[in-house]
């Protein structure tokens, strides 16, 4: 491409220069819409940066583009969020199509009213075209004053051969409330910059190029409009069916409606369902029950800072002690933790830091206490880590529980009628605890995440739910009747008679299997044909053991030490992990088996007092065994703090996330050495976890230094896809049933076994009914599921002969996918069922 003269820009308004990583917009901010700077501005009247023609002016009056003669293009954003505006408080003073000079007037506004009615008057100025710039001025800036440089070059560029016509969609119907503005232009024009065709939008008689944020702006878009996108070239048809799917779904924006004649793509496999991804297990069939929590009224400015921050200090109180009564309500280990997690946040004290600031300068409790958590909220947000996702939501539920003692707002029940199937744009951990299980069936919500704390609470509850469907489900009526299948993700929205009988009567089954696994919990998981299999639990404290081992659990395949080191501010003495894991090993006894797992934390789940350096993709960083052997003290005190247990259960020690022989072995010279300096005359066994495919694939060479190998199936199964398992449009495809996935289970067996090491299967598929025989026909020794499963999965075993598993094993792995693979197990369980000696009883 030809360079041309570079092009100087003048600062638009007068006021304080920053940087857009200080815009509190993740679309701004992380450069979607194009490079540039922001104003915080002092002057009312925004002036054109560079002399051209005027792109787009919004109808609203709020931003502003100009291309130059050179190509270069330049958005102009006054304010945050201003587009709910409607034009109140903006004066244009110029057209579409308009030629300006520099420096000449473009848009007036009020930057009173604009700053009491939008989110923020920042003032953002874009090279949306793309070129490279370098700034000429910084801090506080005059109107009219060199502000940047920018370097066009010639973009002219060979235009795709269509090769044939274009494929057009059918007509559909923008849902946005304030149409295409920048934000929701940014989103679309981006995804259609992935496709390798020419793309347009069309509404009425004029069109504009998918890939330009400007030419989509200026199509003046509005809630309701009728548009069509049309695609040319090699990848046409997959073009327009991903961009009418983000275009429904309102291209980042929550959408209120459900927009009419939007044909169904990728996210409405048919006009009456709508796809999410399973939170929790299981079918209902009731009706809709829109649930939202209202607004709540915060007056900003208090009425002394001693009398504020006793306000504040009392609902921090009452709020923690309401935690610390669900905490000691819970029903597990698990749903324990998430309520101490929240009492952390409670005494967080950068948070407490931030509202104590705001108090000082005047500003009311509420107002203090949401600014604080909001602001952290948007922090975790922006960091792209999944987990800190889910932190922000559990702050967003502390900060509404303590904002409503504050201002005397009594928690009110929902008052819900009977079979309510609850609908919302998100549900807290607070409220789906609270939930009154004999009139809510199960629940769906748009956000979340399957691994959230409201999934971890709903599977507690045994409430089926479902997570990132797509925000038309907030437009349904209330009484609604839906079906909601959350083991295939769905929520059916016309179901029809014979489906609902068909539920009710799976349903009726499901209870009465469930009454006979219960009943029978204590019974040997051993196949028809005489196999024994141990079925153990997968634990994160004591109550939790000890609730394993009155469902008839054979021991522990698997207890997550982290449970010891999350959510505290410093590492947990030795003597207080030698006594937990004492007291766990004591209630098992010396016959059963107790698999410590060692430290997995890092990149993904960071520790507050083990500094780490940020990560681009932590779950390919610093992890499990890989920040232990950095750290080794760290390992070492924790392989001190196991080994005062060995004696009073048979102990195995494993090492997470290892992918290289060097760490198995670096770490059983740790362990010697400290079992040496203990005086302990035989060491526990140790193995690792089959996480990685590389640990797979050389099982083999794993195998003569290891006693045992237990199989992670969720890292595995994304590392091996490449897809997060979390990954709301992913998580139906990154499944543990996919052939690859089987087949390096089938590795790791077949080595283990002819090393004479057993092979345990520890992830989340071992806890899946439906995977028990292949993976009983795959060789696995031992399956460790989650506690309340245990009954279910033993049952399962007790269904099945050994040498028919074999033969389906053999069968499933020469399949093409995952959906194969469910099919063939479904037929091969409905068959067993069928000849089960039990199903007489």
């Amino acid at each position: 491409m030809t360079a041309i003269e570079p092009l100087e820009l003048l600062a638009p308004l007068a006021g304080v220069l920053l940087s857009l990583d200080e815009v509190p917009d993740p679309v701004f901010a992380s450069r979607m819409i194009g490079d540039g700077l922001c104003i915080d501005p002092t002057s009312q009247t925004l002036c054109a940066p560079l002399a051209g023609v005027i792109s787009t002016i919004q109808d609203s009056g709020h931003a502003v583009s100009i291309t130059a003669d050179s190509g270069v293009q330049v958005l102009m954003h006054i304010g945050l969020d201003t587009v709910n505006l409607a034009g109140k408080g903006f004066t244009r003073l110029v057209e579409e199509g308009q030629r300006v000079e520099a420096g000449q007037p473009l848009i007036e506004f009020d930057a009173d009213y604009v700053a009491l009615h939008a989110r923020s008057l920042l003032t953002l100025m874009l090279v949306v075209s793309g070129e490279p710039f370098s700034l000429l001025a910084s801090g506080l800036v005059e109107a009219g004053q060199p502000l940047m440089e920018v370097s066009p070059v010639d973009t002219a560029e060979a235009a795709i051969d269509a090769q044939g016509d274009a494929l057009f969609s059918k007509p559909l119907t923008l849902p946005n409330a304030n149409g295409l503005h920048a934000r929701p232009a940014a989103v679309l024009a981006q995804a259609a910059k992935g496709f390798n065709a020419s793309i347009y939008l069309h509404k009425q008689t004029q069109s504009a190029n998918a890939k330009s944020l400007v030419a989509i702006m200026a199509l003046q878009t509005v809630q309701g409009d009728t548009l069509q996108v049309s695609a040319a070239g090699e990848e046409a048809a997959a073009a327009i069916q991903a961009l009418v799917a983000l275009l429904a779904e309102g291209c980042g924006e929550q959408v209120a409606t459900v927009a009419a004649g939007i044909e169904p793509v990728a996210s409405l496999p048919s006009a009456g369902v709508l796809q999410g991804v399973c939170a929790s297990p299981g079918s209902a069939f009731g009706q809709v029950v829109q649930v939202a929590e209202p607004e709540l009224d915060i007056v900003e400015h208090g009425t002394g800072q001693v009398a504020e921050r006793a306000m504040l200090e009392q609902g921090l109180r009452a709020a923690t002690e309401a935690l610390q009564t669900l905490q000691a309500k819970a029903a597990n280990a698990a749903e324990a933790e998430i309520f101490r997690a929240h009492q952390e946040l409670l005494e967080d004290p950068t948070l407490l830091e931030q509202a104590y600031g705001l108090l000082a300068e005047g500003k009311s409790a509420a107002f203090a206490w949401k600014r604080a958590t909001l602001a952290t909220a948007e922090l975790f947000l922006g960091l792209g880590n999944a987990l800190l996702a889910e932190r922000a939501a559990d702050l967003a539920d502390v900060g509404q529980r303590v904002l409503k003692l504050i201002l005397g707002i009594q928690d009110r029940a929902w008052e819900l009628p009977e079979r309510a199937i609850l609908i919302a744009e998100q549900l807290t951990p607070s409220q789906t605890a609270s939930l009154d299980t004999h009139k809510v069936l199960g629940f769906v919500t748009v956000g979340g995440g399957a691994t959230s704390h409201v999934a971890i609470l709903a599977r507690a509850l045994g409430l089926p739910a479902i997570c990132g469907v797509p925000a038309q489900v907030l437009a349904l009526p209330d009484g609604q009747q839906v079906l909601l299948d959350a083991d295939k993700g769905e929520l059916h929205l016309q179901p029809n008679l014979a489906d609902i009988e068909q539920l009710e009567a799976a349903r009726q089954r499901q209870i009465q299997r469930r009454e006979r696994e219960m009943a029978q919990a204590a019974l040997p998981s051993i196949t028809r044909d005489g196999h024994h299999f141990e079925v153990t639990a997968n634990v994160a404290s004591l109550q939790e053991v000890e609730q394993a081992l009155t469902l008839g659990g054979d021991g522990v395949g698997l207890l997550r030490s982290e449970f010891l080191y999350l959510d505290r501010n410093r590492a947990p003495s030795p003597q207080e992990q030698a006594g937990t894991y004492t007291a766990i090993a004591r209630a098992l006894g010396s016959e059963r088996n107790l698999v410590v797992r060692t430290l997995d934390v890092g990149g993904d789940k960071p520790l507050a007092y083990v500094p780490m350096a940020a990560e681009t993709n932590p779950f390919l960083g610093l992890r499990g065994i890989r920040l232990c052997l950095e750290r080794p003290q760290l390992l070492r005190e924790q392989m001190r703090a196991i080994l005062a247990c060995a004696g009073f259960a048979r102990l195995h020690i494993m090492l997470p996330m290892v992918s290289l022989l060097s760490e198995l072995h670096l770490a059983r010279q740790i362990l010697e050495e400290e079992a040496l300096a203990l005086g302990l005359e035989e060491l526990p066994k140790l193995g690792i976890m089959v996480e990685v495919p590389s640990a797979a694939l050389m099982a083999d060479v794993f195998a003569p230094y290891v006693d045992f190998f237990s199989i992670g199936t969720n890292d595995l199964t994304q590392y091996t896809l490449a897809m997060d398992r979390d990954h709301p449009r992913l998580a139906g495809q990154a499944d543990s049933f996919h052939p690859a996935v089987l087949r390096l289970i089938a590795t790791t067996v077949k080595a283990a076994h002819a090393h004479g090491k057993w092979v345990g299967v520890c992830g989340a598929l071992a806890s899946e009914a439906l995977a028990v025989p292949v993976l009983v026909g795959l060789g696995v020794d031992e399956l460790s599921v989650s506690v309340p499963l245990i009954p279910t999965i033993k049952a399962a075993v007790r269904d099945l002969d050994l040498h028919g598993c074999q033969t389906l094993a053999t069968h499933v792995l020469g399949l093409e996918g995952a959906s194969q693979v469910r099919e063939a197990l479904r037929l091969y369980q409905a068959t067993a069922v069928e000849t089960s000696p039990v199903m007489e009883h």
